[in-house]
Parts: C-alpha cells; structure tokens; sequence
C-alpha cells in the first residue's frame, strides 16, 4: 500500500500501517518512560511501594503494546515490505532486540526488585536502571530514524 500526499511536491509513505506503528510505539515509549515513570512519585500520597507497584502494572501493559506494535511492523515488512532482512531494517531490529532483552531479562529484574522494595526489604545497589534507560534511548533513536526514512520525497 502507497500513501501519498502534496506538500510542495509529493512525500510517499509506502507502508502507512508501519509508521503509524513506529510513531504510536514511539508515543508510548516516551510517554511511559521518560515522563510516566518519575512523575507518579512527584503525586500527594504516592509512596515508593504504591509506586512501584504502579510501575509494575504499567511497564507490563507497555511491554504488551510494545510486542504488539512491533508485530504489527515485522508482519507488514515480512509481507508488503521490499524485504524484511535489509539494511534500512537494522533501525527496526534494534527496538526489537532491545525489545526481547527487557521482556526477558530486564523487566523480570526490576520487577523482582520492586517486589523485594514493596516487601520492606533492603535491596543493594544496582545499575540495571540505568541499562533500562539507556535502551530506552537507543529504542526512541533507532525508532525516530526508521520512522523518517519512511517517507520519501519525490518533487
């Protein structure tokens, strides 16, 4: 599918269905991440365990829109795509690499850690916040980059 329109000259979008994808997930991502996930304790009342319980249950909703979106990309770049293992993909495999390693190993991590938090236990030091934002950064530039290389200008 070719979505084209005129603004002094005419822009091409050929698959619509992936960035609209993109840009949701890209919504998300920075909407959740880098605004939802501090904010919530900035709220009257929010204690550290009320908020990382909060977290909890929003990071896994994320992590399912997330799969869905990205799905929803590799679906339409395996089928209506110029082909799905090219270069101009890698900005695609990168969120879904990151994508796989949060699901498998990162969220589980922080979620065991805000569950030990909300049991009132003493947990040590770690990094691995600071490895969830970094991938998050990586993701929001790998997905900005592929969602502008989908439009192509024809004048």
């Amino acid at each position: 599918m070719v979505l084209s329109f005129n603004i002094y000259g005419m822009i091409v979008v050929k698959s619509p269905v992936v960035v609209i994808s993109i840009f949701v997930w890209l919504g998300f991502v920075c909407a959740i991440s880098f605004m939802e996930a501090w904010l919530k304790f900035r709220a009257p009342g929010i204690t550290l365990p009320l908020g990382l319980s909060i977290g909890r249950i929003v990071f896994s909703a994320l992590n399912r829109v997330e799969w869905v979106l990205s799905i929803a990309i590799m679906i339409n770049l395996l089928f209506f795509g110029d082909g799905f293992f090219r270069l101009k993909n890698v900005a695609y495999f990168i969120p879904l690499a990151i994508l796989v390693i949060q699901t498998l190993w990162l969220l589980p991590a922080l979620d065991a850690r805000a569950q030990l938090y909300i049991d009132g236990a003493t947990v040590p030091p770690s990094k691995i916040h600071f490895y969830y934002v970094g991938m998050e950064v990586v993701k929001v530039l790998s997905l900005v980059i592929m969602g502008i290389s989908l439009f192509n200008r024809k004048v």
